[in-house]
């Protein structure tokens, strides 16, 4: 069973800590300003020094968006996003040349690199050992998006038992077909059906072309064991709404204009991009969390976009802060 090692850096999990941290980095993450004319700039976060580099380097040309702009973006909603991805490890998919250049994937930390980073040391089925970036404040915030990484992609576990879970989730994707609002009425349809059996969910634009729907459970179960409920999940409502829904993974098998409830994706090693990522998409669109009640009026993946959601977050605030709550969890183990 592949498993985690004790994180370096002076890595401890221990909550009040995490807390600590957390409350730490929220209060830094709002006196943050990058030079609007600088090519590169050094910021120094208490003694830790961040070098930010290639900083008019446009990354969405047709929209003038540069690579300061991403940075900024992610300093300015640093005080939401990090709560979610305090203490996991990190899989860097990383943009070198901009949103419509070509990528690479990257796991294992790079060096040279801070002696502050903290890693996730996690050990794969292989006999690999890989030493993960975590992303625990804002200056490992602003050195991970200066690498070129534009979207954020952690791990479902935190650290200290990457085997175990605290949310299941479902990756609602159209497949062709299908248009956009197809996927807002599946949405709703999971959200029924969730609900019907009290199982707490929420909502977020992917910020690409559908729709993922959380739920937030009480850790114990491995993985392997809510990705086995999230597929019986995904199948037995793809069986009562067969002319919307399919849980039918190969993707030659797939029946046109329905929308895909993509279960796998709670594989171990599967990574999603986060809450508050923007995507390389033509609108630097952003993974949104959104209310169900805006999914009822309808939406559009558009209208969440990276100059716009910071301030949908101060006139909001968080709206998935409830994911991170110890109370209303689901207990997945009931059911298995």
């Amino acid at each position: 069973m592949p498993k985690a090692r004790p994180a370096t850096r002076e890595y401890h999990p221990a909550k009040v800590l995490r807390a600590a941290r957390a409350r730490k980095a929220s209060a830094k993450a709002s006196t943050v300003k990058i030079p609007t004319d600088a090519q590169g700039v050094e910021l120094n976060f208490d003694g830790r020094s961040v070098k930010l580099t290639n900083l008019q380097k446009l990354f969405w040309p047709e929209l003038g968006i540069t690579k300061r702009d991403l940075i900024q973006y992610y300093a300015d909603v640093a005080p939401a996003l990090l709560p979610h991805l305090v203490d996991r490890a990190m899989v860097m998919k990383r943009y070198p040349n901009g949103a419509a250049g070509e990528f690479f994937f990257m796991k294992r930390a790079p060096e040279p690199r801070p002696s502050w980073i903290e890693l996730c040391r996690i050990e794969h089925s292989s006999g690999n050992i890989i030493d993960f970036p975590m992303i625990q404040d804002v200056p490992s915030l602003l050195w991970l998006i200066n690498l070129g990484c534009i979207d954020l992609n952690q791990w479902y576990a935190r650290c200290d038992d990457v085997d175990r879970p605290d949310y299941l989730h479902f990756d609602l994707d159209p497949v062709p077909g299908a248009n956009f609002e197809k996927v807002v009425e599946a949405a709703l349809l999971i959200r029924e059906a969730l609900e019907s059996l009290k199982i707490p969910c929420y909502a977020k634009t992917t910020g690409s072309k559908g729709i993922h729907v959380y739920v937030p459970i009480v850790r114990g179960p491995t993985q392997k064991q809510v990705w086995g409920f999230a597929k019986e999940f995904a199948h037995a409502l793809a069986v009562q709404a067969p002319e919307l829904l399919t849980a039918v993974y190969k993707v030659a098998n797939r029946p046109k204009g329905r929308v895909l409830v993509d279960y796998n994706q709670n594989s171990w090693g599967r990574t999603l991009a986060s809450i508050y990522s923007v995507r390389p998409r033509p609108r630097a669109s952003v993974s949104t969390p959104v209310m169900w009640s805006e999914l009822e009026r309808g939406i559009r993946i558009e209208d969440f976009r990276i100059d716009n959601v910071p301030a949908r977050i101060h006139r909001l605030g968080d709206l998935w802060k409830s994911m991170l709550a110890k109370r209303g969890r689901f207990k997945l183990e009931a059911y298995l």
